[in-house]
Formats: C-alpha cells, sequence, structure tokens
C-alpha cells in the first residue's frame, strides 16, 4: 500500500491489537487492550470507525458483530511513522537521529554489540 494513514497514538493501541490477532470484534479489541487503558465500548468503536475511514482496518459483517481486521501492515505503519518522525524532528537527516540516540542512550554491551551487527550488516550491503 502506497499512502500509509497517518495513526494517532489511541489508534495505535487498537492497532496493536488488531496486528496481533484478527479478526475481532470491537468487544474482543476493547477486552484485548492493556490494562491501563480503561476506554468504554464507544470510545473503542469511534476509534474502530476513525481507523476504517483511514482505511487502516477494514471489517466484515458476522451476524451483529463486525469482525475486524488490520488492512495495512505493523510494518509498514512502523516504516511510515518513523519517516514522518525523522521528518519532523530531525529535518529528514537520519544520521542526525541515530547521532542523537546513540549519544544519548544508555546502552549495554549486548546492545553495543547488537547495533554494530547491524552496522557492519549495512557496511557489507554497500560494497
Amino acid at each position: 500500500m502506497t499512502n500509509i494513514p497517518r495513526i494517532s497514538e489511541s489508534e495505535w493501541e487498537i492497532m496493536k491489537v488488531i496486528w496481533k490477532q484478527s479478526p475481532l470484534t470491537a468487544e474482543q479489541i476493547a477486552a484485548q487492550l492493556p490494562a491501563e487503558i480503561e476506554w468504554s465500548d464507544q470510545t473503542v468503536r469511534t476509534f474502530l470507525n476513525r481507523l476504517v475511514k483511514k482505511k487502516a482496518i477494514g471489517f466484515e459483517k458476522a451476524g451483529r458483530s463486525y469482525l475486524y481486521y488490520p488492512a495495512v501492515t505493523e510494518k509498514e505503519c512502523v516504516k511510515a511513522e518513523s519517516k514522518s518522525f525523522v521528518n519532523r524532528v530531525f529535518g529528514g537527516a537520519a544520521k542526525l537521529m541515530v547521532t542523537n540516540f546513540l549519544e544519548e542512550g544508555d546502552w549495554s554491551e549486548k546492545e553495543i554489540e547488537q547495533l554494530q551487527k547491524i552496522l557492519e550488516e549495512k557496511k557489507g550491503e554497500k560494497r
């Protein structure tokens, strides 16, 4: 899909449930939200309707219920959101973002090794 919809922070919570398992009813989605999210069924339905309008999810009628399923993948949305973040916060300079995270992060030896491995793999792709 070329046009990935912009998804709000609250809508991400709904999407995470749907990406994990689908199709689901609105009630099933509400039941699987993290415990700290105390939304009413109507609030969940409002977010579902917004996501349908944005074409982030689809639905099918099953008796008296609607079953919701993702219309975009989590990977596509993460990629689009990452790109938007880099453009908004770092003026499109991914290197500046990575440098900032590296300098500000408290990295364990294992995390540093994983980062080095990723960089070595990238370096190998460029050859």
